[in-house]
């Protein structure tokens, strides 16, 4: 369960992403005490992550200190893996993450929601790299990668992971939301659908009065979502995480959503 008000970000791609990129990140987490009542990250917070035993890529050192005082002022935070950072484990678990595998279902904010990061999820674009992906989270493929030297495997991992860095869709996120209005409109006890990946932040009410929501790309913008159980807020930060709101939608009844 992710408590009100619940703040979503993502894809913040740290190793890759500028120097300012990971300051504003880092800002924008010290201002969650006494604010956030949790904290969701939807996937690709690491352009790269990988748990050896006693390593891990230093791109991530500052945000796990941060993340760790997140935990220690009582702030849940859940992750969800992305197609860039799957291979996450017990060290974002020890800084206090709930880091999973999507789908995720269940209160958000206080909506009855389904959180995916979204790769693979395009019938067509995705069919792919759907097949790598059983190959990048087969466990004996885990265990061979983790026998790698820490230097060589991740200089590996950066150098293919090129071919995804095209970061901006073709569509302009068009495939994505595509699948999100299916899975809205098959579903009617689903409030809220929240998506990543893309690159392009959205929140929009579909025609059956349930909402799809992406937080964006904190690469790109710095963009996220405010959760409550009155409304949905995509803001921007600027300094501050109380605004300004780019878009606000409110809730509807839940006997006028049936």
């Amino acid at each position: 369960m992710l408590q009100p008000p619940c703040y979503v970000i993502s894809d913040v791609h740290l190793g890759h992403a500028p120097e300012h990129v990971e300051r504003s990140l880092l800002a924008f987490l010290r201002s969650l005490p006494g604010r956030a009542g949790s904290l969701l990250i939807n996937g690709d917070l690491f352009e790269f992550w990988f748990e050896w035993k006693s390593v891990v890529p230093r791109s991530g050192v500052r945000v796990l200190a941060a993340l760790m005082d997140l935990r220690d002022a009582g702030v849940p935070m859940t992750m969800i893996a992305g197609n860039h950072d799957c291979w996450g484990g017990d060290v974002l678990r020890d800084a206090g993450v709930n880091f999973t595998f999507g789908p995720l279902r269940g209160p958000l904010g206080g909506w009855n929601a389904l959180v995916e990061h979204g790769d693979g999820l395009r019938d067509v674009e995705d069919r792919g790299y759907r097949m790598l992906r059983r190959v990048l989270r087969n466990r004996l493929a885990i265990r061979a990668y983790g026998l790698l030297h820490p230097d060589f495997a991740s200089r590996l991992a950066v150098g293919t992971s090129q071919t995804s860095r095209s970061y901006q869709p073709r569509d302009e996120g068009r495939g994505l939301r595509a699948v999100a209005a299916r899975v809205l409109a098959a579903d009617a006890s689903l409030e809220l659908l929240v998506y990543a990946h893309s690159h392009v932040a959205a929140l929009e009410r579909m025609p059956s009065g349930n909402v799809y929501a992406n937080a964006g790309s904190w690469l790109d913008a710095y963009t996220y979502l405010v959760v409550t159980p009155e409304h949905i807020a995509l803001r921007e930060w600027t300094g501050s995480a109380e605004g300004p709101d780019l878009h606000v939608l409110e809730r509807i009844a839940e006997k006028a959503l049936a």
